[in-house]
């Protein structure tokens, strides 16, 4: 039988996303790469459903569970949970890492029929997910995207102090749940850190893209970790990698790249024509969905300060619920143009606002913008004034610390 934690440690922002379709046929599918925490997400769920109803019919399947071994496509896993289902209740059925189960999306579909079903599922392959369910589901199910730890997460978890000496530490090891049981020493989170990068690369990146030539991909994902935040395409990519010696076609570098945004190693940032209102078929960023798997593979340096001030500022506003693209004006680039709902907020990244020259760049771009949406400068220097003629400053600790409400901006 399987034992659950006796004590949670809870992300309430993403139950509160969840509550509402609670209790209805829509599927709720939680998606994000292994370790960041989805399987306590279902936990958290599990104990909020028992305590508002003792008489919940609970049915819990974790294809990492030695227990659940033989379940290993959609006939079994269709068995299994017929044999517990109840007529005169609802039952509320749990499947962590479903993407183990072959053909899951025909049980998936068969069990959403009936309104007595409560279904929540996890998986670490967004791709999987993007085409299976919502050629099986249609409109049926509700896609949740769980990141690693948000930096105030990091600091409830670790019982930290909200300073600058915590920030430094987040920025280092980044947000990986687990991290609550270890010291938070250098060698040894950094050796958890790897054993987990490896094992979202091969088991979610080679195996299940067939990748032969696995020597480029951890080229490749070291280019990207030490090129944080820089524009590129797959042809600008490739050319640098035949100046190493490193011969590989723009199609191949496209589609490893893909395959590490779909296991969730990287976010993959487009790049939006702000006066046009389009996205641009070519260029864009790349950034690491947890920094301490960024620093684990490039190495935590000084002189990449700036970088991670970049990536740490992105995730938050992906952890925020933002679309996230990076602007072009004209010659001019805007760091992030955000959307949520019928929001929009423009973004600048400086590490520092020391000299008239930055200042002049980093506000003067937002200031091309000719719309009255909100506009902010996010820096890694909290000397600088509040305001730069109308457009906010704020202090990176104080950013991440923000849920980027209206009403902060």
């Amino acid at each position: 039988m399987t034992k659950f934690p006796s004590v949670l440690h809870h992300r309430d922002t993403y139950i509160e996303r969840i509550k509402p379709f609670m209790r209805t046929p829509i599927v709720k599918v939680m998606i994000g790469h292994r370790r960041v925490g989805k399987s306590f997400i279902l936990f958290q769920l599990i104990e909020l459903i028992k305590n508002e109803d003792k008489n919940a019919n609970v049915i819990y399947i974790n294809k990492e569970d030695i227990e659940f071994i033989d379940v290993v496509s959609y006939r079994e896993l269709h068995d299994y949970i017929s044999k517990r289902l109840v007529g005169d209740r609802k039952n509320y059925i749990f499947i962590d890492e479903i993407q183990e189960i072959a053909d899951f999306k025909v049980t998936i579909r068969s069990l959403a029929l009936d309104d007595n079903n409560d279904i929540y599922i996890t998986g670490s392959n967004s791709e999987m997910f993007s085409s299976d369910l919502a050629n099986e589901l249609g409109g049926r199910y509700v896609e949740f995207r769980i990141y690693s730890l948000s930096y105030l997460e990091f600091l409830n978890f670790h019982k930290l102090s909200n300073d600058d000496n915590s920030l430094e530490k987040y920025f280092h090891f980044g947000g990986l749940p687990y991290l609550i049981h270890l010291p938070l020493e250098e060698q040894i989170v950094m050796e958890y850190i790897s054993s987990v990068y490896s094992t979202i690369i091969l088991r979610d990146v080679v195996e299940r893209k067939k990748i032969r030539n696995t020597a480029f991909l951890e080229q490749l994902i070291r280019f990207l970790a030490n090129n944080v935040g820089s524009l590129f395409s797959s042809n600008s990519i490739s050319d640098f990698l035949k100046s190493q010696q490193v011969k590989i076609s723009p199609n191949q570098v496209s589609e490893y790249a893909d395959s590490l945004a779909e296991a969730f190693v990287v976010h993959r940032i487009g790049r939006y024509d702000i006066v046009g209102k389009k996205l641009f078929e070519r260029g864009e960023k790349y950034f690491f969905e947890n920094m301490g798997i960024r620093n684990a593979v490039a190495g935590y340096k000084p002189q990449d300060r700036a970088k991670r001030l970049e990536n740490n500022v992105c995730n938050h506003l992906l952890f925020c619920g933002y679309d996230v693209k990076v602007g072009a004006l004209s010659t001019e680039e805007i760091d992030f143009v955000c959307t949520r709902g019928g929001e929009t907020l423009y973004v600048q990244v400086a590490i520092e606002l020391s000299s008239p020259t930055t200042i002049t760049r980093e506000f003067g771009n937002l200031l091309r913008i000719k719309d009255n949406y909100p506009k902010i400068v996010v820096s890694g220097e909290r000397s600088f004034e509040n305001s730069y003629e109308g457009v906010e400053h704020i202090y990176i600790r104080d950013f991440l610390s923000s849920t980027l409400t209206p009403k902060i901006l």
